[in-house]
């Protein structure tokens, strides 16, 4: 029972979509049964219409038809100029597709969707052209006959008895915003086609003649019509998931795929399948141990039939076997299919005793399946056998193999000689032979050895083992019989073995592709920075496809300077990198679509290019050079699963890179407000007291007597000391957060670096005891003398703040190892654990009162500790005995140097 729920990942699918279609522009078709029905007419109408409601409308490529009516309706429209091809001798024009994109009108007219494109322009067919155009926001208005939709083809075939060539995928129509079907009657059609308004005289004869009958119009009248209702329901089912309706489906239909002929009509009629259930769609081939031996048509013919099947929205998969039934029927029952889609032409029965069908094989194998037959009425069609691998490598003459064949027949003749010395029976000795051809087989290159190796070894058991000796001739009457089961053990044995190691090379193969995959989800894992991710998948990709890898990075919506990896350094070759290549890479990045050598745009090009993408987001551009070599269909499942890892790799990266980064935003945003709040108090109250005491002294100075006057400056001092100081750490801290403390190096007296602090201190040192031990010897250490002042500055003004008057502070330095140590140590009331755990945490003041009452902005501690950091030391806060703080901080030993 369903619970109503909508299907999540339809849902998804139809808000992708929508968001997809926000800045596209909007594609409207006018959809006819046959020519002539009046598409283009009705095309330059709806146009017309459309100028007069204020929209900016251009004719960009109209079919010049010999219809008056028709080519009157262009007058008043602003025509693009088509695009001259020479062609053969012959100057063809084409839709020019730069130049549109260059008037970017509102609205652009091309006429014939599913007309194919003359070599040497962007794309192979006028679609894709349309695609581009809906791709900048330009809306196009276009005409296309039924008979040329994919999936109706052969139907439509079937019923006038001619195969149109120049198709366009159902999805382009399906996709599309608006149809709009221009119909009328058969016989008013026939009628217009005699009175001259759609061909010549001559023509319109041979049209009514062949194409032209009732009867066939209307056929293709009810297609449409069906195709158009078929179209409305996908519509409404669309609308229905959106509105939170039911929707429900469970079938899974499954299409073999091969190189027949007529495997093409098999897909459409599947797809058509999946149009009306609304179900998953999986396109299967098996590759057996015959496929490296196919021949250069075949395997043509596979690749397009495979590319029908993605154009018609099936997922490509491929298993590996020699037994073709076993894996449709496995890999059926493993994927949750529902139906199976198979060709008679494959299930043909010669008479009662021939060995069963594959349809029936896969019946027996899969009995609670439906497997639905489709007949081929193309008679010379349903003979198609593929080429078997045998066939070519039967006779191949190798040197290697008839020696490894000598030899191993030798061998076993001297056991079988060894056993018949020890009494062994022959039945051991023909055992022996036997495993020669077994080992024969699996040595050898082709099958052909095994099977000699088979009829010899009969011939030579019979020659050396069975009496008369030496002669063919065999006295016992059961020696034939002998010989005839000898033989056909060492031919299975041999077969078995053989079809064994195929197998065992076709699994090395997709294991070691897969390995590839693997290996690339590890290395990326442990990639650090896009230089690294992009070598690591470039080199896997070398190594999957044995081929150059070119890759383009984007930055800020632009494609960098190529990288490349190529597999010998002397492949390298200045034209795969040249202008025209990274044009290409730069429409791929655009579009984000395949495009280049072996695909229907930009086809010129040598090397393949792919976007690396992860939805929209395109992170940058591989360039696959193929020498005119098309990649195979599990190649290209594996360079898919890579680029989708390379993709997200790539992404993750600038994730973490855009996450640090707001890390680092955000840390400033916190520090300014913490300097902000901290300022806006801490300034205010000895600013306050400043200008409170000039004041004093300004208004009542005559009648202070010297002592109040001394005691006014004095605390003006301090105050303005207190500040100054404070903005030095408030510059230094603002310096080590942007990364701009530029620390200048050099070897310098600690004695002098203490000597300098203490003419800096506060003036209220007078009221401690401070003393200074020294080392015994001169104390040089690397660092900035400047920015140690600073460090000694603060940590004695720390301990004049925190301990009352009349303390001692000792400051010390020694050498130990290759540090200099340096110690500023007091006997206050020292500093508790719970506070040394954060007493260099930048504005944290701690517990501890400050002794003159002023509050602190806990910047200084925190600014040590960054200095001592950045010079290579350590910095550190341990208590006094029998009471007080040390602090103490290590700095590496210079060394003197003397200039001879």
């Amino acid at each position: 029972m369903s619970d109503g729920r909508q299907n999540p990942d339809e849902l998804l699918k139809i808000i992708n979509q929508e968001d997809k279609q926000r800045n596209r522009g909007r594609l409207k078709i006018f959809f006819g049964y046959a020519a002539g029905v009046g598409k283009t007419y009705a095309m330059l109408e709806a146009a017309h219409e459309a100028k007069e409601n204020g929209i900016d409308v251009v004719a960009g490529y109209i079919e010049p038809h010999a219809r008056p009516k028709t080519m009157a309706l262009l007058q008043g429209l602003e025509t693009i100029p088509t695009l001259k091809i020479e062609y053969n001798g012959i100057t063809l024009n084409e839709f020019d597709l730069d130049q549109a994109m260059a008037r970017k009108p509102q609205l652009i007219l091309v006429d014939e969707l599913a007309h194919t494109n003359a070599k040497g322009c962007r794309h192979t067919k006028r679609y894709q052209d349309i695609e581009e155009l809906l791709k900048a926001g330009i809306d196009v208005y276009t005409t296309v006959n039924v008979q040329h939709i994919e999936s109706l083809n052969d139907m439509v075939a079937s019923i006038t008895q001619v195969l149109v060539r120049e198709r366009i995928p159902d999805s382009v129509f399906d996709q599309a915003d608006q149809v709009e079907l221009v119909d009328i009657e058969p016989q008013d059609l026939i009628d217009r086609l005699n009175e001259g308004d759609v061909y010549s005289e001559e023509q319109a004869n041979r049209a009514i003649q062949n194409f032209f009958t009732v009867e066939n119009l209307t056929a293709l009248r009810e297609i449409a019509l069906r195709r158009c209702a078929d179209r409305v329901n996908r519509l409404t089912g669309n609308e229905r998931i959106k509105s939170r309706g039911d929707y429900h489906t469970d079938e899974h239909i499954l299409v073999c795929l091969s190189s027949s002929p007529s495997n093409a009509k098999i897909i459409r009629t599947a797809a058509r399948m999946v149009s009306a259930f609304r179900g998953a769609f999986t396109a299967l081939f098996v590759e057996t141990p015959d496929f490296p031996e196919m021949d250069e048509q075949d395997r043509n013919r596979l690749r397009t039939n495979m590319r029908l099947a993605e154009q018609l929205g099936a997922k490509i998969e491929i298993v590996y076997g020699d037994d073709v039934p076993f894996q449709i029927a496995e890999f059926a029952r493993l994927s949750g299919v529902s139906k199976i889609v198979i060709g008679r032409s494959l299930a043909t029965k010669k008479n009662v005793f021939a060995k069963p069908t594959l349809t029936e094989k896969v019946i027996s194998l899969a009995p609670n399946l439906d497997v639905h037959v489709i007949p081929d009425s193309n008679q010379n069609i349903t003979g198609y056998h593929p080429k078997k691998a045998k066939q070519n490598r039967f006779f191949v003459f190798s040197l290697p193999d008839i020696l490894k064949c000598f030899a191993i027949l030798g061998i076993s003749s001297l056991i079988g000689y060894l056993f018949k010395s020890l009494g062994f029976d022959e039945a051991n000795i023909i055992a022996v032979y036997v495993l020669g051809v077994l080992v024969t087989s699996v040595m050898t290159t082709h099958q052909i050895y095994s099977l000699i190796s088979s009829i010899v070894s009969v011939l030579v058991f019979n020659f050396l083992f069975t009496d008369p000796k030496f002669t063919f001739q065999a006295y016992d009457q059961g020696y034939p019989v002998t010989f005839v089961i000898m033989f056909i053990a060492a031919f299975i044995t041999g077969s078995l073995a053989n079809r064994l190691k195929n197998h065992a090379k076709q699994s090395a193969q997709a294991a070691y592709r897969t390995k590839i995959l693997f290996d690339t989800n590890q290395l990326l894992q442990f990639a650090k920075g896009q230089n690294e991710i992009i070598s690591a998948s470039c080199i896997q990709l070398n190594k999957l496809l044995g081929k150059d890898i070119i890759f383009y990075p984007a930055q800020n919506d632009t494609l960098k300077d190529p990288m490349t990896f190529f597999i010998h350094q002397n492949s390298f070759d200045p034209s795969y990198i040249n202008e025209n290549e990274q044009a290409v890479a730069k429409w791929v990045f655009k579009n984000n679509k395949h495009a280049g050598a072996t695909t229907e745009t930009l086809s010129n090009s040598k090397c393949l290019y792919l976007a690396v993408r992860v939805t929209d987001q395109v992170y940058g551009v591989v360039g696959i050079v193929m020498h005119d070599e098309p990649l195979e269909a599990f190649e290209k499942s594996i360079l898919l699963s890579i680029l989708g890892e390379f993709a997200l790799a790539m992404e993750n990266e600038k994730n973490a890179r855009e996450k640090e980064e707001a890390a680092v935003r955000a840390k400033n945003e916190e520090l300014r407000a913490n300097l902000l709040r901290a300022i806006s108090h801490d300034l205010r109250t000895p600013l306050t007291s400043i200008s409170g005491n000039a004041n004093n002294l300004i208004v009542n100075g005559e009648y202070f007597d010297e002592q109040t006057k001394l005691q006014l400056y004095t605390d003006i001092y301090d105050d303005s000391m207190w500040l100054i100081n404070l903005v030095e750490n408030l510059l230094a801290v603002t310096r080590i957060e942007q990364g701009r403390l530029n620390i200048q190096m050099s070897e310098d007296l600690i004695d002098d670096a203490i000597d300098e602090a203490l003419r800096h201190v506060n003036r209220k040192r007078v009221e401690h005891k401070i003393s200074v031990k020294r080392s015994d010897e001169y104390l040089l250490a690397k660092m900035d003398a400047k920015l140690i002042v600073q460090v000694l500055i603060n940590i004695i003004d720390n301990a004049i703040k925190y301990t009352p008057k009349g303390s001692s502070i000792v400051i010390e330095s020694k050498k130990q190892g290759n540090n200099a140590i340096v110690s500023i140590s007091d006997d206050g009331p020292g500093i508790s654990d719970e506070v040394k755990a954060h007493v260099f945490d930048m504005f944290y003041c701690g517990s501890n009162k400050i002794v003159d009452s002023r509050r602190s902005l806990g910047l200084g501690l925190s600014l040590c500790k960054s200095i001592i950091n950045a010079h290579g030391g350590t910095i550190s806060v341990l208590d006094n005995q029998p009471h007080g703080t040390i602090f103490r901080f290590t700095l590496p030993i210079g060394e003197v140097k003397i200039h001879e």
